[in-house]
């Protein structure tokens, strides 16, 4: 019998502030298009949490309330959340998501809000939020596209997940956006990040399948309507010709 993929949306009932649920739809589709079973669970606040149960993490973001509030059902799982990065398990954190898996995140007050430390990483307050359409390009996978709106500037010690074509990214100064760690993916791309991306998309999926022990043959799909809307992206809002 074939395995099934297992992902995890963490918490989908406050951090889904920018419809992160179309990720997830993403990355069901795409494995139904290539025959591979997948499930999503998706854990709420209070759920109890086990992550070796799956092959996969999301966590999206949400408003500094909402994400005050996960932080500390997310520090309860911090000790089993470092053991599971560090042995390989897949995860991708957007925007608050992201933020959470550093030392602390700052509010707009200077209050600190603690994250999971799982990553050398912190993030301050900054005005004015960095807001607009961005493109990076990542040695993994690209270019990637998407839309930034953060007030915070994060800084980290690891590598980022690309370098900033247009747009601001992590702080707006080192011109890098993102984070990588092991199989963890870290960004501030939100929105419909991986139906515009497709090529991350399945980048994701290969760190899941590998971690899930799935022997999976990644054929190319007819997914022109995806390369359609990432080019147009990144030459109307962007001002970038697209190179493929």
């Amino acid at each position: 019998m074939q395995k099934t993929l297992r992902i995890a949306h963490l918490y989908p009932d406050v951090l889904n502030l920018y419809a992160d649920r179309g990720n997830v739809q993403t990355l069901l589709r795409r494995c139904e298009w290539r025959g591979l079973r997948a499930h999503v669970t998706c854990v709420r606040r209070n759920d109890e949490l086990r992550l070796k149960d799956y092959h996969l993490v999301l966590i999206g973001g949400g408003s500094d309330r909402e994400q005050a509030l996960v932080a500390e059902e997310l520090r309860r799982h911090r000790w089993e959340f470092k053991a599971a990065v560090e042995d390989g398990l897949p995860v991708l954190a957007i925007c608050g998501g992201y933020q959470l898996l550093g030392e602390f995140y700052q509010l707009p007050d200077g209050t600190k809000v603690a994250g999971m430390e799982l990553l050398d990483l912190v993030t301050t307050a900054g005005r004015p939020r960095l807001i607009g359409n961005i493109a990076i390009e990542s040695p993994e996978v690209g270019t990637v596209v998407g839309f930034e709106n953060h007030g915070g500037r994060t800084v980290h010690r690891h590598a980022p997940l690309g370098a900033v074509l247009s747009g601001h990214g992590n702080n707006g100064r080192d011109g890098q956006e993102g984070v990588r760690y092991k199989n963890v993916i870290g960004t501030y791309i939100h929105g419909p990040l991986l139906p515009k991306n497709p090529r991350l998309a399945d980048f994701v999926l290969g760190l899941a399948a590998a971690y899930a022990g799935l022997a999976v043959e990644f054929r190319p799909l007819d997914d022109e309507i995806e390369w359609a809307a990432h080019r147009a992206f990144l030459t109307r809002h962007v001002g970038i010709k697209a190179s493929s």
